[in-house]
């Protein structure tokens, strides 16, 4: 909304606009301080396409971007396995599918959140369960979208775990689903364990990809995936450059077995179930297939027709 209808106070919305003028200054030391100063009269300042807008400050530390997560890189293992989640609205999903992590996987799971723009109460949904579960969940609050593959890299950098299960927060358990995959990853040569694999159809100019039953896999899907981190970390991740999720973890796939790694899915079936993927069917059509596409093209460009990278047939 345009700062002269913000119901901040007067004296904020004057130091919002001194804020904005420091910016375009490029004085970015005094916006720096600005922001603050907002910060500090219970305000948050959001920067737009068209200038800013404030909000009441949340009951959480907002960061400024993602570079402001530290990265435990090259430290040694902490704990055993995390579960990572991006959130971007949907507060009841979120619930459901932590909830679930809390109830069903092993005690020892941590579950680490990246939550941005607080899309229709999602933050103050992630900080309840921060709150509820100190000892079992962890955040970070963004106050903007910041692209699932950027999300994902940071997520997976930041922690310290020796096993990362990337999650889809429309995946809920009906039973521990994650010990059989941290099972999985025991095998020999295992760089991920995953719900779903799917292999490339290389007859048709591996332009598309179909659904793989147990055991390894060319890809695996990013919905339940448990990957070892120090495999993950040795492909620096996701690509960062990937700003919607579809085909992104299939490109994820890719990259660890280039690097040497087996994926599979378990034999057994895992007690969990999907319920509405909004990423998929809420999002906004021509963005998700333009995005889509533009992570498929990525991977057709590093890895079609490299037969080798994939699994026995």
């Amino acid at each position: 909304m345009p700062a002269s209808d913000s119901p901040a106070p007067a004296e904020v919305r004057a130091l919002a606009q001194q804020r904005a003028a420091a910016r375009v200054e490029r004085d970015f030391a005094a916006a720096d301080s600005l922001r603050e100063a907002i910060s500090a009269a219970g305000w948050q300042v959001v920067d737009t396409p068209t200038g800013f807008e404030l909000a009441p400050k949340p009951p959480y530390d907002l960061l400024g971007s993602l570079k402001d997560i530290q990265d435990a890189a090259g430290e040694r293992p902490a704990r055993r396995v995390t579960a990572g989640l991006v959130v971007e609205g949907w507060p009841d999903d979120v619930r459901s599918c932590v909830n679930s992590l809390i109830e069903y996987a092993p005690r020892d799971l941590t579950v680490s959140i990246i939550e941005a723009g607080d899309v229709d109460g999602a933050g103050a949904a992630v900080h309840d369960l921060v709150a509820a579960h100190p000892n079992r969940v962890e955040a970070w609050h963004l106050a903007g979208s910041v692209g699932w593959g950027a999300a994902r890299r940071a997520l997976l950098l930041a922690d310290p775990a020796d096993v990362h299960v990337l999650m889809d927060v429309s995946t809920v358990l009906d039973g521990d689903a994650i010990s059989p995959l941290l099972d999985a990853l025991a095998e020999p040569g295992v760089a991920a364990a995953g719900w779903r694999g799917a292999n490339v159809d290389t007859d048709d100019a591996w332009r598309s990809v179909h659904d793989a039953g147990p055991g390894e896999v060319d890809v695996l899907l990013g919905y339940l995936m448990a990957v070892r981190k120090d495999a993950a970390a040795a492909v620096g991740g996701p690509d960062a450059k990937a700003r919607y999720y579809r085909n992104a973890d299939l490109e994820f796939s890719l990259m660890l077995r280039e690097a040497g790694g087996r994926l599979v899915v378990p034999s057994a079936d895992l007690p969990c179930h999907q319920g509405r993927h909004h990423g998929y069917h809420d999002a906004d059509p021509d963005y998700g297939e333009r995005e889509s596409r533009r992570n498929y093209e990525r991977l057709l460009r590093r890895f079609r027709g490299r037969t080798e990278l994939l699994a026995p047939r």
